[in-house]
């Protein structure tokens, strides 16, 4: 068992404060510790037939299941919510207990 994986895939809305947004994450990520891991990024490569339109991407791992519950009710992540959905323009999310196969090389 790899923990419990939150991901993320999705477009922003054309003028959207994507750099200030995501320092937003970043910082809203780094103030708990119930999140184990935490990785963004943007699609470079893929023909749009493949992204369907979406551009960037979230991931992140928490232990279990209930740390992602809490992760959710917090007062911080409610207040960032607001400002992401916003910002989106489409949006899927998936959340699932992971199966690693190949642990990371660190």
């Amino acid at each position: 068992m790899g923990g419990y994986k939150h991901l993320v895939i999705f477009r922003f809305k054309a003028g959207a404060e994507v750099e200030e947004i995501m320092k937003g994450l970043e910082k809203l990520v780094s103030e708990t510790d119930l999140v184990k891991s935490f990785e963004w990024g943007r699609d470079l490569d893929n023909p749009e037939i493949l992204t369907q339109e979406f551009t960037h991407a979230i991931s992140m791992t928490f232990d279990k299941k209930q740390d992602y519950d809490a992760f959710q009710n917090l007062p911080s992540h409610i207040d960032f919510s607001l400002t992401f959905s916003t910002a989106v323009q489409k949006i899927v999310v998936l959340c699932f207990p992971s199966v690693q196969v190949k642990p990371a090389v660190a």
